[in-house]
């Protein structure tokens, strides 16, 4: 049987290739939406003029259509979408796959840190 077709058939058996950083990839991402969630449902005390948003354009459109529901499913979408396109890579590139998820992982992980950090400062707690 080609390679090609072994990991097809593994892939629809339960295995996943790069199950491990995928994890990190889908968990790093809802701290991702916590973190957008917490920001934007935060309370500053008066003496702030502290006021979170949406910075990208296509969430906040989705968060103005649907509210914060719509934020939620949207941000989840494109999680599944890139794990999906990385596992469908991986199947022929498995270090491709592995470098995209990693290097996403990543990203986000400084998104949720820039956005703790925003959270702290905004409500006077650092």
């Amino acid at each position: 049987m080609p390679k090609d077709r072994a990991s097809l058939k593994s892939f629809f058996r339960g295995h996943m290739p790069l199950e491990h950083e995928t994890m990190l990839f889908i968990f790093a991402s809802a701290l991702d939406v916590f973190m957008t969630y917490i920001l934007l449902s935060s309370r500053t005390d008066s003496n702030t003029r502290t006021r979170f948003v949406e910075s990208n354009p296509i969430a906040r459109f989705f968060l103005d259509s649907w509210g914060v529901k719509g934020l939620i499913y949207f941000k989840f979408a494109v999680v599944a979408f890139v794990a999906v396109i990385v596992q469908i890579i991986s199947t022929k590139r498995p270090e491709t796959g592995r470098w995209v998820l990693r290097f996403a992982t990543a990203l986000i992980a400084c998104v949720v840190i820039y956005s703790l950090m925003l959270y702290l400062r905004g409500t006077g707690r650092l």
